[in-house]
Formats: structure tokens, sequence, C-alpha cells
């Protein structure tokens, strides 16, 4: 490894939104940019976040609301008085689909039974439980269970251990080749909404201003070869290369939603300010009692993004 590069230790959620990072790391857009990046994926949003605030990664590849509760002192796990983070860019629109089991064919299937979650009070939980009371369900109808991350979510309900989950691709692409349901789709309540964004703590941007540079320089010419349609066989490839999982039957439609800007990669790596008011929204009507957030800005620090894009 060259040692005049950065390190960089990144802490990302497994998925096929990571494409833009594998093909930064594949093709030496990182290098190029001055830093190395060694990626890391979390078992759920809590380990992410308790690795993330003991200083383990230096950037968090993660949901906006995750940003949001953290700095609302409304996250999962506890964190030191000094983490204060802010996102520096964006990522993806996350289109949520609710995946469930072959037998549960509407909302009223569901009741009695338990759905799995990454933890109780995220803001893609929040999603799904607007999309069960818009689907006639309160809820007492059904049990909440804390599971992890969308693979550990998926796994629970393929061996039959929960009814359903929200899953991003490409496991929603999985579960519908093996014969599961997407029952419904967070799209249609909540067309714009941001998922993931580009995190960093505040402490470590401000003495590391290069490495965030570099970083963001090396992630967006991933994203653009990405975006290239004349790369998407090559990009399909890189995916299949670095997510095994992924069989070559389901890529095509894997790729078909993370190319889409509705429901995948945000070109650029803008920031939705429309999805992040959604989210915002969201968590004020289910986080901490009483509590109204409206501040987009206050979550973010585009400074960085805006001296390597202008």
């Amino acid at each position: 490894m060259n040692s005049s590069l950065h390190n960089l230790r990144v802490i990302a959620f497994p998925g096929a939104p990571n494409l833009p990072v594998f093909a930064a790391m594949e093709f030496g857009f990182f290098a190029d940019n001055g830093v190395s990046v060694d990626l890391s994926t979390t078992p759920s949003s809590v380990f992410q976040f308790e690795k993330f605030s003991a200083c383990e990664f230096e950037i968090a590849m993660t949901a906006y609301d995750n940003v949001v509760a953290y700095s609302e002192g409304q996250g999962a796990v506890e964190v030191p008085d000094d983490f204060n983070i802010r996102v520096i860019m964006g990522a993806t629109q996350i289109a949520l689909s609710f995946v469930t089991q072959p037998d549960v064919k509407t909302y009223a299937d569901i009741r009695g039974r338990t759905l799995a979650l990454d933890a109780l009070a995220t803001g893609f939980a929040f999603v799904l439980y607007e999309m069960l009371v818009d689907g006639g369900l309160r809820p007492e109808d059904y049990t909440r269970v804390p599971v992890g991350a969308t693979p550990k979510r998926w796994e629970s309900v393929r061996e039959g251990e929960h009814a359903g989950t929200l899953t991003i691709e490409p496991f929603t692409s999985i579960a519908n080749a093996q014969g599961f349901n997407v029952l419904d789709d967070s799209s249609r309540l909540y067309p714009n909404y941001q998922g993931g964004v580009v995190a960093v703590r505040t402490d470590w941007a401000a003495a590391n201003s290069d490495a965030v540079r570099g970083y963001i320089k090396g992630y967006l010419k991933g994203l653009d070869w990405v975006l290239d349609l004349q790369n998407t066989e090559a990009a399909s490839a890189l995916l299949l290369k670095n997510m095994p999982a992924i069989k070559p039957g389901v890529v095509g439609a894997v790729m078909k939603s993370l190319l889409s800007p509705k429901s995948g990669l945000t070109p650029k790596g803008a920031i939705l300010r429309e999805g992040m008011k959604t989210v915002l929204e969201l968590r004020s009507a289910h986080g901490k009692a009483g509590t109204e957030l409206t501040d987009i800005d206050k979550y973010l620090d585009l400074s960085f993004y805006n001296e390597v894009t202008s």
C-alpha cells in the first residue's frame, strides 16, 4: 500500500449502492486522489455507530436518518458527548421494498406475526410503520423484532422466522426470484426519501480536509463510471464479483433499480432536500415526543463537496 496515501476506514451497509465505492477501489480512482479505502460492511446500525463513534472508522456510508438521530440524542446506542457528525455528500434515494413470506399476500395476512427490523427507531423502521398504518394495521396487530442490516433481515424472512421486512437491492430481487412477495414499495407513499449519505466526524474532517476531498473525488469518479450506460455490463460484472450472493439471473433487475434516480444512486452525489424533509417529518412523528425537526442544513457540511465540484 502506498504510504503517501491517506488511509481511510469506511463502514457501510451491505448492498448494491456500494457499487461506486467498488468501482473507485477497482480502477484506482481513490488512489488517483490521494486516498486508499478499506471498506467494511456493518451487521446493523447499532454496530456501525458504536464503531464510528469510537473512531474505528473515518467515514460512514449510512442513512441520513442515522445522522439526524445521533445528532439529536435519539440514537440506538450511547455515544460520546463530543461525537459530532455531518453529511458531506448524498448517495441514494432509497425505494424500500416490503418483502414478505409467500403466504403473505395482503397487509391483513401480517396480523399476529413478526416483522424484522434493523432497530426499532430508525428511519427505515419509521417508513415501514407508516406503510403498515396505510395498509390498515395498528401497532398491536404485529410484533417488531430488531434483527440487523438487510442481509440478516432477509435471511430471517427466508428461513421463516419472520413474516416480512424492508429490503434494498440486491436483496429485493433475490427474494423475488426465490418466490417471496414484494407486498409494497415505500415510493408509493414517499416518492422523495433521502436514503444513503456520506458522513464524517466533524473533528476528524477539520483535521483531514485533503482526505475528505480525496474521498469525495474518488467516489464521484466511481459514481460517474457506474452511471455511464456504456459501462453497465462491466458494472454488473463488478457487482457480481463483490457481492457473490447476487446471481447472474437477477443482476439485471438489481442494476435497473440501482441506476434509476427514483430508487438508487443519486447522480453527482447530490443531496435531495425534499427527501431530507421527508426523513425529518418521519422522525418528528416517531422519534422523541414533542420534538419537531425542520432544519435540514443543521446536519450538513457541504463545504468539501462544493470545493470539489465548483
